[in-house]
C-alpha cells in the first residue's frame, strides 16, 4: 500500500455528502490507506458512474463505498458492473434523513450483492473498517494496523470506566 494507489473508493452522488465521510477518512488516513474521493450521479452522469465501477479493480481498487441520499441508487448502479465489493452507505438528510436512502440501498436483487452500513457518519465510518477488514484477508500489515486499533478502542473504554469507577468512589 505504500505506492500510493487508492485501495478504496469513495463516491458520492452529492458534494453536500463530504461532511458524512470526515471519520470514515480519518480512520484510513490514520492506517495509512491510500484512497479517492470522488463525486459521481447515477442519474446525471450514469456513463462516468459505469466507467469508474468498470475500471475499479484494473485501477487497484480493493472495494467501493457508495453514498447517495434520499432514493438516489448510486450503490446498485455501482455494484451491477463493478467487479470489486460495493458497500453502500446511505447518506443523511432529505425528508426522510436517510431513511428513504437506506430502503434503496439495502433492496437489492438477488445476485447483485451491496454491503449496507447505517445511515450517514457512523455508517461512512463502518464501510471503512469493513473495507481494511476485507484488504486484511490477505494483507498481515493490514490485520496487524486493525487489532492496534480494536486494542486502542478497548483500552480507551477501559480508561473511561476507571475514570468514572473512580470519580464515583465514596459518593
Amino acid at each position: 500500500m505504500s505506492d500510493g494507489t487508492p485501495r478504496i473508493g469513495f463516491v458520492l452522488g452529492s458534494k453536500n455528502d463530504l461532511p458524512q465521510l470526515e471519520r470514515a477518512e480519518a480512520f484510513l488516513e490514520r492506517l495509512g490507506v491510500p484512497y479517492e474521493v470522488r463525486i459521481i450521479s447515477a442519474h446525471r452522469t450514469p456513463d462516468r458512474a459505469h466507467e469508474y465501477a468498470t475500471t475499479a479493480r484494473d485501477r487497484g481498487l480493493s472495494a467501493i463505498i457508495a453514498m447517495a441520499g434520499r432514493a438516489a441508487h448510486l450503490a446498485g448502479v455501482m455494484a451491477a458492473t463493478a467487479r470489486v465489493p460495493v458497500l453502500g452507505v446511505p447518506a443523511a438528510g432529505g425528508a426522510l434523513d436517510g431513511f428513504d436512502a437506506l430502503l434503496s440501498t439495502v433492496q437489492m436483487p438477488g445476485g447483485i450483492p451491496v454491503a449496507t452500513f447505517a445511515i450517514g457518519k457512523a455508517g461512512a465510518q463502518n464501510a471503512a473498517i469493513f473495507a481494511c477488514q476485507m484488504i486484511a484477508l490477505s494483507d498481515e500489515q493490514m490485520a496487524r494496523k486493525l487489532d492496534a486499533y480494536r486494542s486502542e478502542m478497548a483500552s480507551s473504554v477501559e480508561r473511561d470506566d476507571d475514570d468514572v469507577r473512580a470519580s464515583r468512589a465514596g459518593g
